[in-house]
Order: C-alpha cells, then structure tokens, then sequence
C-alpha cells in the first residue's frame, strides 16, 4: 500500500496530520495485478471477495441499515459522481433519508437548513457556509450532492467540529481540552488495535517527510498518542451526529430514516473509523461502501476494507505541472527569504512578500531554500501548506492552498 499518498488530504500539513485520513486510500497498482473490473461492485464480505456482485441485491441490502457510509477521496471528480448515483439508488428505496457532510462543521447547520428549505440561492449557500473557509476543495465537486438534498428536500446534517478543536487535541491532548471547548462530543470508544497499527505508519511517514528517521518514530511519544485520539474524538463527533440526526428525525415522523454520511475513506476503511463509533452508540446496522481506482492490486482488495467496493475506471488527465509557489528565494541565517513575489502567483494571492523570512513550512523550522522547493514540490494537489514568517518585527502564520486537479 502506498501510505504516503494516503496522506495526502485536505489538512496534511496543518497540526500533526489532524486531518490525515479523509482521502480514500488510494492504493498502489503496483502491489500486484489489478482485479476490479471498470463500472462493477465487488462484494467484500463473510464470504470472500466476489467480484461482479450485482446492483440491486447491494443496494437493497443497504437500503435496510440504520446508517450507510459513503467514502471518498476528496479532489476525485468521479468519487463525487458515484456518490450522487448511491444517493439516488438509495433514496429511491428509502426516501426518509437524511445526509451528513464531513465538509461542515455543526456551527453551520442552520445554513444547511435554509439551503435545502430553498430559501438560499447557490452562492448565498456557499457565502454563508464559508465553503472557502470550512474546506478546501472546489465547491463544483460537491453541488451535485447538494443540489440533489435541495431538490428531493432531504436533510443535510453537518457532521464535522471546529478544526480549531481537533488540533488542540493533537497538541494537548483528549484530557487537555476543558470539557467546555469540546462541542458536546464524548470521549471516543477504545480504537481496535488495527487502527492504531494504521495510525501509527500514519505518523511514522510523517516523521519521516520531517526528515526524522523510521526509527525515531515510537507509539510511546505523546505527540502520536495525541494524534490517535484527535482521530478518535473527529470519529466520534460524526458518529454522534449521524445518530443525533436520526434520533431528531424520528422524534418528529416518528420513524428513524436512512442516514447517508459523505466522508473520507479514511474514516470507513475496515470499520475502523465512524462505523466502529456508531457501533459503540449502539447503532449496529452500518452499510460501508467505497470507491476504488479500477487499478487497485488485488492484494490490497480484502474482505472486510468495505461491504462492496465500486471499481471507478481510469480517467485520461492531462499531465499536470508541478505546483510553484511563485517566488525567488535565498538561504537567510533565520530560514528562507523571499527575494521577489511573481505577481498573481499563489504566493502573490497569499499575501506573501518581497523580505518575509520564511522560518517554518509545514510545522518544521525551515534552513535552506531547497527544502522548501523540494516540499511545494512534493505538495499534492488540493493541500493546504502552513507557513510562519517574520515580517519586520511580526511574526505571523500564512497558509498557501494549492489548487485541486482539474
């Protein structure tokens, strides 16, 4: 498996990996043959591994859960257009529904409500949900998904916290946060030791793009210790809310409906993430369902990543160049100094300038020019990077977001 690209999400480098795990993972294809067919489900179930599983028997069957989770990689076109076929499928067989969204945090649910009321028009959504605030991604890969809620009037649920909340964890703690500052979510069911095993490559590949050896790493340092549980409470507070909303709804039909959730594979991979939170809720009937690169190796295609897998067939893409900051830069004895700004660059759109020392990229002190060139050159499409630089006497804290993939 390629752990480096399962990395690679909207928040890699902001706080310790906080937001590591909402990209689907991506597999390598050269850990073997592939063996998904292009546009077919595979099965993964009790039984094995049964490619060429048939539609409707699957969609029934999900139909029936309590909860069914719908996984992604978030700059991926074509996950987005799976995911509105599943909404469709399945709200054809269950049309008391409602859709929880990773994107936003639960401050903006009364936004998402007037949204799907009609009282909003698109831009006046986006405006008010700060869309360009709360995610970073292009808002046209996921207004399908909303415009679908608007029209069939399906509630959509904010599912997520405050980044703020999940970062403070990975720094302090789950016992350093005042229980005031949590948003209401409890403390999170033990993880299975599967998870934690996963979590730590996680942070193991970090240590290393850090420049600290595999060795360094260890599972006793408070730094990963921390990371593990901001994962758990972010599980957690969407496990939570799924349940909230289906409890809410109930309460006023008087029957509880199928709750979609719109998430990063990362937190539906083997059960590991939101299922194993709603299970530990006492909602036991979740429907896991992802989609794959059509090239995924066999190896890495095994019962229980998934009730069924979606084969997504290779797209043609132009070869994209790789992404620039924008600038002309010099070794400084405090970092890196920015010599010229290339007008309407990303460092020009940032607000960075001509003299800013750069003295931290990616939460690591910053020595040479050529570090940073090699880590904007690594940067994937679609991330976000941290910098910190002084300004004459200020110091203060930029974040350069790199466009997705067209």
């Amino acid at each position: 498996m390629n752990v480096a690209r399962l990395l690679f999400s909207r928040h890699l480098r902001i706080a310790l990996l906080i937001a590591v795990l909402p990209a689907a993972p991506s597999f390598a294809a050269d850990d073997g043959p592939a063996c998904l067919q292009p546009g077919a489900w595979t099965a993964l179930d009790a039984d094995g591994v049964r490619p060429g599983a048939p539609v409707a028997p699957l969609v029934a069957s999900m139909a029936k859960r309590e909860v069914v989770l719908l996984g992604e990689q978030h700059d991926d076109a074509d996950h987005h257009r799976w995911q509105l076929q599943m909404l469709a499928a399945l709200h054809a067989q269950r049309p008391d529904m409602v859709i929880g969204f990773e994107m936003f945090p639960r401050r903006v649910q009364p936004v998402l409500d007037r949204w799907v009321a009609g009282e909003l028009s698109e831009r006046q959504f986006l405006d008010q949900a700060e869309w360009d605030k709360v995610w970073s991604m292009p808002a046209e890969l996921y207004l399908p998904l909303f415009h679908f809620a608007r029209l069939n009037r399906v509630p959509m649920v904010a599912l997520n916290v405050e980044q703020g909340l999940t970062r403070s964890i990975a720094t302090r703690g789950w016992d350093g946060v005042p229980e005031a500052e949590r948003e209401g979510v409890g403390r999170a069911a033990e993880p299975p030791s599967a998870y934690v095993d996963f979590l730590f490559g996680v942070h193991r590949e970090h240590a290393r793009m850090r420049g600290r050896g595999d060795k360094e790493a260890s599972r006793d340092e408070p730094t990963f210790r921390n990371f593990v549980e901001s994962q758990l409470a972010w599980d957690r507070a969407m496990a939570e809310a799924l349940v909230a909303a289906r409890d809410k709804a109930s309460s006023a039909q008087g029957r509880a409906p199928l709750a979609v959730g719109i998430m990063g594979s990362g937190h539906v991979r083997f059960g590991h993430g939101v299922a194993h939170q709603l299970k530990a809720l006492g909602t036991t009937e979740v429907g896991q369902l992802l989609p794959l690169a059509a090239s995924t190796a066999c190896a890495e295609v095994v019962a229980g990543l998934a009730d069924a897998v979606f084969a997504v067939p290779e797209p043609v893409r132009s070869p994209a160049p790789p992404p620039r900051l924008g600038i002309s830069m010099e070794d400084h004895r405090d970092g890196v100094r920015i010599v010229e700004v290339t007008a309407g660059s990303l460092a020009a759109h940032t607000g960075l300038r001509a003299g800013d020392i750069i003295v931290d990229a990616a939460g690591a002190p910053l020595k040479r020019s050529g570090a940073l060139a090699a880590l904007v050159r690594e940067q994937p499409p679609g991330t976000w990077l941290p910098l910190k630089l002084r300004r004459d006497k200020e110091t203060l804290d930029f974040v350069v977001r790199f466009p997705a993939r067209k």
